[in-house]
């Protein structure tokens, strides 16, 4: 890193873009994206493929995304791709870094390029840096914090950004659920995305759940009515009671950002009425993590996370490793789920825990997210699990 800094400074090309790390490590390269600077966690993701979607899933708020892959932008963006299904949620990652400058797009779908995207989301972006040495600087060191910053005059003061991003607290005890989600509730029938026509509706829905918004993305919400299940998100916060007084079929608990123990807070005990309800109820990412915690179980912060589009994990119900979507940077216990709660998915790269389930009662959940497609189907058999229940 230092190295870089230095073949940098001595550059005739004068850098636009910062990342200062709260440990001191700073990498210049080409600004993008909006103007300003804005703090984080630094976090890598190997997805190769689904820039848009991964910058805009409410997972990733108040972080900085590091793309292993180097070429970014190729495909444009268009509003199909966007994730969050909370409209006003507009702030997912804080910012982004290349490795090359953003590519032109080359999309028949493409409505504009990822610069101007970036700008429009007011997102700070970074390329022209070593991804490469600042992913290996995460494995070895774990998720920094971090300031991005972009100044087209290339003035940047160092010290101070270096003390902003000493000054955050990070994620942990963080709840970001209440600032992602969706204050009244939504309706929603659309289907997934079918060539040329686009995204489909559900004209018959068999079912109907109740879906905890803690930071929901779209395609969670069109698997389920694939699978013929019509959903009416509901805020975090709403009460058991209230849930209930939809008559629903089975609850979801949907994904989203900050620490689990800092939202359980309020959303332990709601669940814990909901899963005495003995209705179906199933949780992804977040709400896997939610579960675990009304279950009984304990979570835990993690080094480097899982980030990305290409993680193996293992169904011990079919017996079959499934290549799946991650983003997380916390995860559950697998050695704290209590008696009565079996785990049922696991991952092959480190055997943290991706799965549970209750023994005697339709409550399940996992850890990485099945509406994503890297296997690319390999998990939407837990939809239709799911609804098999309802």
């Amino acid at each position: 890193m230092d190295d870089q800094t230095e073949n940098q400074a001595k550059s005739t090309h004068k850098p636009t873009g910062v990342l200062v790390l709260a440990s001191g490590e700073v990498f210049y390269g080409n600004g993008a994206g909006v103007v300003g600077d804005a703090r984080g966690e630094v976090c890598f993701n190997t997805a190769m493929t689904g820039y848009q979607e991964i910058l805009t899933d409410p997972s990733y708020a108040q972080q900085i995304i590091l793309f292993t892959f180097p070429h970014i932008g190729n495909t444009g963006t268009n509003p199909d791709d966007e994730e969050a299904a909370c409209k006003s949620a507009k702030k997912a990652a804080r910012g982004a870094v290349f490795r090359e400058n953003i590519t032109k797009p080359s999309n028949y779908r493409s409505q504009s390029h990822l610069q101007d995207w970036l700008v429009a989301r007011d997102i700070i972006g970074l390329s022209g840096i070593d991804t490469r040495a600042l992913t290996s600087h995460i494995r070895e060191t774990g998720m920094p914090n971090g300031v991005i910053a972009h100044a087209p005059d290339g003035v940047f003061d160092i010290n101070a950004l270096r003390a902003k991003a000493c000054g955050w607290n990070g994620l942990e005890n963080t709840d970001l659920a209440k600032d992602v989600g969706i204050k009244d509730e939504l309706q929603w029938s659309e289907t997934g995305w079918k060539w040329p026509g686009g995204f489909g509706k559900l004209d018959k829905p068999e079912k109907h759940v109740v879906v905890i918004d803690y930071g929901t993305k779209r395609n969670i919400l069109r698997c389920l009515a694939s699978a013929g299940v019509r959903s009416t998100v509901v805020p975090a916060n709403m009460s058991a009671a209230d849930i209930l007084a939809y008559h629903p079929n089975g609850i979801v608990l949907s994904n989203g950002p900050g620490d689990p123990a800092a939202t359980g807070e309020y959303a332990i005990p709601i669940v814990k009425e909901l899963i005495d309800s003995e209705l179906p109820v199933f949780g992804i990412c977040l709400g896997h993590q939610i579960m675990a915690l009304a279950l009984g179980a304990n979570t835990i912060k993690m080094a480097q996370g899982h980030h990305g589009a290409n993680h193996p994990v293992m169904d011990y119900e079919t017996k079959k490793v499934e290549i799946v979507s991650m983003n997380h940077g916390f995860a559950v216990d697998g050695d704290s789920l209590p008696e009565g709660v079996i785990e049922t998915h696991k991952s092959l790269f480190d055997g943290s825990n991706c799965g549970l389930r209750l023994e005697d009662r339709p409550v399940f959940s996992v850890q990485h997210h099945p509406e994503a497609s890297p296997g690319p189907r390999d998990s939407f058999y837990i939809f239709e699990r799911f609804a098999n229940q309802l």
